[in-house]
């Protein structure tokens, strides 16, 4: 599966007043695309998670948040040890690792299937002099050049609700076009809803697949729509 077609480069990653930044090949500090879209978050979506913090409390919500990372961390090991190896690694004796591994079978099974190869996971990715960061997975889904991004999330999610993955995945295709003379036009994200588990980390029910692909009109819409997002930035900074 992986084909290793570019000569991707490696980025250090360093902190700017506290916002992630990396060092590109030039050797200047760039921000990475999580900050961009974090800082330029829209005022409904500040206000839709300031919301949520106060309704489940602080404390709740960021152990709800670190347990969803950390879920998300294992699964994508999992991914990226099937990509390079070729199987999916034994999911062992640590019932904190369980969800993630029956969330990276389901996506190997409904979502890896339409991959016909990986030219890199875990790809270092920059537009020079403007932004970096890391994407997931870069390869032909279903014969076509795309950026592929692995997700994980606690309940299954709405297309109006992944605006910020989207704009991830044009960010990318952008970085990876600019810098390696592609013409990427396509971006999916797949996604797996957790597995209920007993108290004892049993999987008690399959998780759920869900796949959101944007090519085309839509992916053109979201591209303008992350260059804004820059200019945002930018203007601001």
């Amino acid at each position: 599966m992986l084909v290793e077609k570019f000569d991707y480069k490696s980025l250090s990653r360093v902190n700017v007043n506290g916002k992630r930044h990396y060092t590109i090949p030039n050797g200047g500090a760039v921000p990475s695309v999580t900050t961009i879209l974090d800082k330029t978050k829209p005022k409904e979506q500040q206000e839709a998670l300031a919301n949520w913090k106060r309704r489940v409390g602080a404390e709740r919500a960021q152990a709800i948040t670190t347990e969803a990372a950390n879920r998300g961390t294992r699964m994508h090991s999992y991914l990226e040890h099937y990509v390079l190896e070729g199987q999916l690694k034994d999911r062992g004796s640590n019932p904190f690792g369980w969800q993630g591994h029956a969330m990276a079978e389901t996506v190997i099974r409904e979502g890896m299937c339409n991959v016909d190869e990986v030219w890199g996971v875990e790809v270092p990715m920059y537009f020079p002099g403007i932004y970096a960061g890391t994407t997931d997975c870069v390869g032909l889904h279903k014969g076509m050049p795309a950026i592929m991004d692995f997700k994980q999330t606690n309940k299954p999610k709405r297309e109006e609700w992944i605006e910020n993955y989207k704009l991830q995945l044009c960010a990318y295709a952008e970085a990876h076009n600019e810098v390696y003379g592609t013409d990427i036009a396509k971006g999916v994200v797949l996604m797996a809803v957790k597995p209920e588990v007993d108290a004892m980390g049993h999987i008690k029910s399959d998780p759920v697949y869900q796949e959101f692909v944007i090519e085309g009109e839509d992916f053109e819409y979201w591209r303008q729509q992350w260059w804004k997002r820059v200019e945002q930035y930018y203007l601001a900074s």
